[in-house]
């Protein structure tokens, strides 16, 4: 009902006839999973906006929306999110949805990882598969690093570890034709279509949890900003309308977003099959 409201309310205005169009800064996963070309058509053939997607790693995608060149942050890491709007730079982050970090490695190493940590510790120590790192200030790449100094309270160096400062794609090509171990999110995994040698060596802990925030950028910092057909986009993807769409997306049947606008972090653990 809020929703519709909300629409009738844009249809009922000025801003219909002015530019419809929305600038969203975002992360590569969820541009090269095929999620957007998916869900922001329907948004636009609900609503009648238009949405601009850049697609960059975490970090950057923040740095744009804090220069006041987007009007809605998609990104995940959740404490450069709180940063974002504890500084001023949002009003408000949303739940939106969420799938989980997978350590991926060659099939040819028979090693039976026991635990995240007897993975991270050992590779720290010895080096015997190389490991690659997107090295560019990613979520995944965040998500990385904070593995390594959970696990092993140092931070890798060696010729075994390797930053490339790329995307994902670039990174899982790369993993792939060297036989080497990386960290990738589950939905660019399942929509890679390049797999070669790897294969998924651990998934399901808590801490690979990976859940994705929507952030309006603050109007009173950069008052050019899209405001209220921003609020329309936040209020129509954690709708059910919006929730059904994002559950709803698969590749090869999979599943590889799960909507949470409305799951506590117990049930996000349990309640969704992406993958």
């Amino acid at each position: 009902m809020k929703l519709l409201k909300i629409l009738c309310l844009l249809i009922a205005t000025p801003l219909a006839a002015q530019d419809n169009t929305i600038t969203l800064s975002s992360t590569t996963s969820t541009q090269n999973s095929g999620l957007y070309d998916y869900l922001l058509p329907i948004f636009t053939k609900d609503t009648g906006i238009n949405v601009r997607v850049i697609a960059v790693g975490t970090g950057q995608a923040i740095r744009i929306a804090q220069n006041g060149d987007a009007d809605v942050l998609l990104v995940h890491h959740r404490a450069s999110e709180d940063a974002f709007v504890n500084d001023g730079y949002g009003t408000k982050r949303y739940d939106v949805m969420y799938n989980d970090f997978v350590l991926l490695g060659p099939k040819s190493d028979t090693t039976n990882i026991t635990s995240l940590h007897s993975f991270f510790e050992n590779t720290a120590k010895t080096g015997k598969y190389p490991f690659i790192s997107r090295g560019d200030d990613s979520g995944t790449h965040k998500k990385e690093q904070e593995l390594w100094a959970k696990f092993t309270q140092t931070t890798p160096k060696g010729d075994w570890y390797r930053e490339i400062g790329s995307g994902m794609g670039a990174t899982l090509n790369m993993a792939a034709s060297i036989d080497a171990y990386t960290i990738s999110d589950r939905g660019t995994w399942l929509s890679f279509g390049n797999k070669r040698n790897l294969e998924i060596k651990w998934s399901g802990d808590e801490v690979l949890l990976n859940p994705y925030g929507l952030i309006l950028v603050n109007p009173e910092k950069f008052p050019h900003v899209q405001a209220d057909r921003s609020q329309i986009f936040a209020d129509w993807i954690t709708s059910p309308r919006g929730q059904t769409a994002i559950g709803d997306f698969r590749i090869n049947g999979k599943q590889l977003f799960c909507p949470d606008a409305d799951k506590t972090k117990a049930e996000k653990i349990i309640a969704c099959p992406a993958g």
